[in-house]
């Protein structure tokens, strides 16, 4: 039988063109991957975008379907185009162009995790890099897409909030006046979605009293890019949240009050559903 490649909960009945994902927060470490890997069970963890999955999970409530990947992001990265292929990695394959993302590293199958340690002791066979995007990435991308299609049959609109967290050290060149962000919302610079739409996405987090910036330090990868068709009533945008509000990243734990802040998230999904009501979604989309 293949392996899942992701978990969807659906709501009873869609009620909203929005639909919440989240690629990097799958934590099925298959085995025969951590036995080839140099770092421990807590290292190679360090690139999950952990417990984003848990943040989110209300979304249906609110009449949204909620995509999360179950494979981890240092097995296959879903934020990366499959022909994002590193030959430093992976036998058989040849550079054909600069890719800065895969120069460091970070292609479909990453090299190394957080702060660029190294996830292998030598390279793989280009047949395990297929077939990791075989298994979990083309599905998770065809059901994404789907959902998308499925928004715009329905609602006119597709509008797809593409869930994340982000490292609290990697806020200190976002920082004005000594002031950190807490969400960076990537939009690709206004390319991936209506500005009304992403205008009413940061209302929703700034109404939850949280501080908000836009595209530094992150714009958006391949997901936002690859989604983000404005012109065809499909928007895409990127959240990401501090970890640093919700657990402790060095030991990947839960902060005693998760509840708490999974609450004021809660309020914000609300909201952000709400965009992509209908009445809402049509003036969203003027």
């Amino acid at each position: 039988m293949p392996p899942d490649a992701y978990s969807i909960a659906l709501p009873r009945r869609r009620t909203t063109a929005v639909v919440f994902a989240s690629p990097h927060s799958g934590r099925a470490y298959p085995e025969s991957f951590l036995a080839t890997s140099r770092l421990d069970s807590l290292a190679i963890r360090s690139s999950e975008d952990a417990f984003v999955d848990l943040l989110y999970d209300r979304a249906p409530d609110f009449g949204a379907p909620f995509l999360t990947a179950l494979a981890p992001r240092a097995y296959v990265d879903l934020n990366r185009a499959p022909e994002e292929l590193d030959p430093a990695l992976i036998a058989g394959v040849r550079r054909i162009s600069q890719n800065p993302r895969v120069s460091s590293g970070l292609g479909v199958i990453p090299r190394v995790v957080a702060g660029g340690r190294a996830i292998y002791t030598g390279r793989i066979p280009i047949e395990d890099a297929h077939d990791r995007i075989s298994a979990y990435w083309r599905p998770y991308h065809d059901r994404l897409q789907t959902l998308l299609d499925e928004s715009r049959r329905d609602f006119g609109m597709g509008i797809l909030i593409d869930c994340h967290s982000m490292p609290h050290e990697a806020l200190d060149q976002a920082s004005q006046n000594g002031t950190r962000p807490e969400i960076v919302i990537g939009d690709r610079f206004g390319a991936a979605a209506s500005p009304r739409i992403v205008e009413a996405v940061e209302a929703a987090f700034v109404a939850a009293g949280l501080r908000v910036a836009r595209n530094n330090p992150f714009a958006g990868a391949y997901i936002t890019q690859a989604y983000g068709r404005p012109s065809r009533h499909q928007h895409a945008i990127q959240v990401e949240v501090d970890r640093a509000l919700y657990m402790h990243e060095a030991t990947l734990t839960l902060r005693p009050d998760f509840a708490d802040f999974k609450a004021l998230i809660t309020g914000v999904l609300s909201r952000i559903a709400a965009i992509g009501a209908p009445q809402a979604g049509q003036l969203a989309a003027e």
